[in-house]
Protein backbone atom coordinates (compact mmCIF):
# COMPACT_ATOMS: atom_id res chain seq x y z
CA UNK A 1 0.00 0.00 0.00
CA UNK A 2 1.24 3.46 -0.98
CA UNK A 3 0.69 5.93 1.79
CA UNK A 4 -1.22 9.41 0.84
CA UNK A 5 -1.13 11.04 4.44
CA UNK A 6 0.89 10.04 7.17
CA UNK A 7 -0.37 10.48 11.11
CA UNK A 8 1.19 13.55 11.38
CA UNK A 9 -0.30 14.62 8.24
CA UNK A 10 -3.32 14.17 10.32
CA UNK A 11 -3.29 15.37 13.32
CA UNK A 12 -2.74 19.23 12.15
CA UNK A 13 -5.45 19.42 9.59
CA UNK A 14 -7.49 17.83 12.12
CA UNK A 15 -6.39 21.13 14.64
CA UNK A 16 -6.86 23.40 12.13
CA UNK A 17 -10.07 22.32 11.09
CA UNK A 18 -10.87 22.31 14.96
CA UNK A 19 -10.23 25.70 15.14
CA UNK A 20 -11.90 27.07 12.09
CA UNK A 21 -15.06 25.21 13.05
CA UNK A 22 -15.19 26.47 16.51
CA UNK A 23 -14.97 30.26 15.10
CA UNK A 24 -17.81 29.56 12.88
CA UNK A 25 -20.39 27.96 15.64
CA UNK A 26 -18.87 30.29 18.25
CA UNK A 27 -21.75 30.85 20.58
CA UNK A 28 -24.36 28.74 18.49
CA UNK A 29 -25.90 25.30 19.61
CA UNK A 30 -23.90 22.85 17.89
CA UNK A 31 -24.58 19.04 17.30
CA UNK A 32 -22.36 16.76 15.32
CA UNK A 33 -23.26 13.94 13.60
CA UNK A 34 -20.36 12.02 12.58
CA UNK A 35 -21.08 8.92 10.24
CA UNK A 36 -20.39 5.52 10.94
CA UNK A 37 -18.17 3.80 11.12
CA UNK A 38 -15.46 5.27 8.81
CA UNK A 39 -15.40 8.60 10.19
CA UNK A 40 -15.31 6.67 13.65
CA UNK A 41 -12.13 8.50 14.49
CA UNK A 42 -11.62 11.56 12.51
CA UNK A 43 -14.78 12.56 14.47
CA UNK A 44 -13.79 11.81 17.94
CA UNK A 45 -10.43 13.31 17.01
CA UNK A 46 -12.55 16.27 15.69
CA UNK A 47 -14.94 17.07 18.66
CA UNK A 48 -11.55 17.52 20.93
CA UNK A 49 -10.00 19.92 19.15
CA UNK A 50 -13.70 21.99 18.55
CA UNK A 51 -13.22 24.42 21.77
CA UNK A 52 -16.77 25.17 22.78
CA UNK A 53 -19.66 23.11 24.05
CA UNK A 54 -21.54 20.48 21.76
CA UNK A 55 -23.15 17.30 21.25
CA UNK A 56 -22.34 14.72 18.92
CA UNK A 57 -24.03 11.80 17.58
CA UNK A 58 -23.30 8.79 16.17
CA UNK A 59 -25.76 8.10 12.91
CA UNK A 60 -24.86 4.38 11.26
CA UNK A 61 -25.58 4.22 7.22
CA UNK A 62 -23.94 3.25 4.04
CA UNK A 63 -23.85 3.51 0.66
CA UNK A 64 -21.31 0.47 0.18
CA UNK A 65 -21.25 -3.07 -0.26
CA UNK A 66 -17.91 -4.90 -1.13
CA UNK A 67 -16.05 -2.19 -1.79
CA UNK A 68 -18.34 -0.10 -4.11
CA UNK A 69 -20.78 2.67 -4.14
CA UNK A 70 -24.62 0.74 -4.21
CA UNK A 71 -26.28 4.10 -5.16
CA UNK A 72 -28.33 3.60 -2.49
CA UNK A 73 -28.54 5.03 1.47
CA UNK A 74 -29.25 2.57 3.97
CA UNK A 75 -29.59 3.93 8.24
CA UNK A 76 -29.05 1.16 10.05
CA UNK A 77 -28.84 3.16 13.40
CA UNK A 78 -30.74 6.90 14.11
CA UNK A 79 -29.53 9.53 16.47
CA UNK A 80 -30.47 8.99 19.93
CA UNK A 81 -31.30 13.13 20.66
CA UNK A 82 -33.39 15.46 18.11
CA UNK A 83 -31.18 18.23 16.18
CA UNK A 84 -34.34 20.38 15.94
CA UNK A 85 -33.27 24.05 16.32
CA UNK A 86 -29.92 23.07 16.49
CA UNK A 87 -27.24 23.94 14.09
CA UNK A 88 -25.37 20.41 12.41
CA UNK A 89 -21.93 19.59 11.17
CA UNK A 90 -21.76 16.11 9.38
CA UNK A 91 -18.78 14.45 9.80
CA UNK A 92 -18.04 11.76 7.14
CA UNK A 93 -14.57 10.18 6.07
CA UNK A 94 -14.86 10.43 2.29
CA UNK A 95 -16.74 12.30 -0.28
CA UNK A 96 -16.74 10.71 -3.68
CA UNK A 97 -20.06 11.39 -5.79
CA UNK A 98 -21.57 12.81 -2.82
CA UNK A 99 -24.89 10.49 -2.65
CA UNK A 100 -24.41 9.75 0.98
CA UNK A 101 -23.70 13.25 2.49
CA UNK A 102 -26.57 14.82 0.32
CA UNK A 103 -29.03 12.11 1.76
CA UNK A 104 -27.61 12.84 5.07
CA UNK A 105 -27.61 15.99 5.26
CA UNK A 106 -31.32 16.10 3.57
CA UNK A 107 -32.83 14.15 6.48
CA UNK A 108 -31.32 16.37 9.31
CA UNK A 109 -32.55 19.67 7.71
CA UNK A 110 -36.16 17.60 7.59
CA UNK A 111 -35.43 17.33 11.43
CA UNK A 112 -35.78 21.31 11.82
CA UNK A 113 -31.81 22.07 12.32
CA UNK A 114 -31.59 25.23 11.82
CA UNK A 115 -28.39 24.94 9.51
CA UNK A 116 -26.30 21.68 8.30
CA UNK A 117 -23.09 22.12 7.06
CA UNK A 118 -20.47 19.23 5.99
CA UNK A 119 -17.09 18.09 7.29
CA UNK A 120 -14.94 15.43 5.22
CA UNK A 121 -11.31 14.14 5.89
CA UNK A 122 -11.17 13.47 2.32
CA UNK A 123 -12.65 14.42 -0.78
CA UNK A 124 -11.71 12.53 -3.74
CA UNK A 125 -11.44 14.20 -7.01
CA UNK A 126 -14.03 12.03 -8.78
CA UNK A 127 -14.96 12.82 -12.20
CA UNK A 128 -18.89 13.32 -12.78
CA UNK A 129 -19.26 14.55 -8.88
CA UNK A 130 -22.86 15.48 -9.29
CA UNK A 131 -24.07 15.78 -5.68
CA UNK A 132 -22.43 18.38 -3.72
CA UNK A 133 -19.12 19.95 -2.11
CA UNK A 134 -18.28 19.54 1.14
CA UNK A 135 -17.88 22.98 3.65
CA UNK A 136 -14.88 21.87 5.56
CA UNK A 137 -12.10 19.35 4.27
CA UNK A 138 -9.57 17.70 5.43
CA UNK A 139 -7.38 16.66 2.67
CA UNK A 140 -7.81 16.26 -1.76
CA UNK A 141 -6.57 13.12 -2.87
CA UNK A 142 -6.84 11.12 -6.09
CA UNK A 143 -9.50 8.96 -7.33
CA UNK A 144 -8.40 5.75 -5.62
CA UNK A 145 -9.33 3.08 -3.03
CA UNK A 146 -8.20 4.18 0.73
CA UNK A 147 -7.93 2.23 3.71
CA UNK A 148 -6.80 4.13 7.44
CA UNK A 149 -7.40 5.74 10.43
CA UNK A 150 -11.50 4.48 10.05
CA UNK A 151 -11.49 3.57 6.36
CA UNK A 152 -11.69 -0.06 5.43
CA UNK A 153 -11.72 -2.71 2.91
CA UNK A 154 -14.02 -4.89 3.91
CA UNK A 155 -13.92 -3.79 7.23
CA UNK A 156 -9.83 -4.91 7.47
CA UNK A 157 -7.10 -2.01 7.69
CA UNK A 158 -9.26 0.61 10.22
CA UNK A 159 -6.84 0.84 12.69
CA UNK A 160 -3.95 1.94 10.61
CA UNK A 161 -2.44 5.27 12.07
CA UNK A 162 -2.22 6.86 8.17
CA UNK A 163 -4.24 6.95 4.66
CA UNK A 164 -3.18 4.00 2.22
CA UNK A 165 -4.45 3.87 -1.18
CA UNK A 166 -5.43 -0.31 -1.37
CA UNK A 167 -3.19 -1.19 -4.55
Amino acid sequence: MEVLVTKEQIARRVNELGYDITCFYEGKPLTVVILMNGALLFGADLVRTIRQPLRWEAFICSSYHNDSSSGELVIRCDLKNPVKERHVLIVDDVLDTGLTLKAVKENMERRGALSVRTCVLLNKNVDGKLFMSPDWTGFEIPDRYVVGYGLDSNEDFRNLPYIAAKE
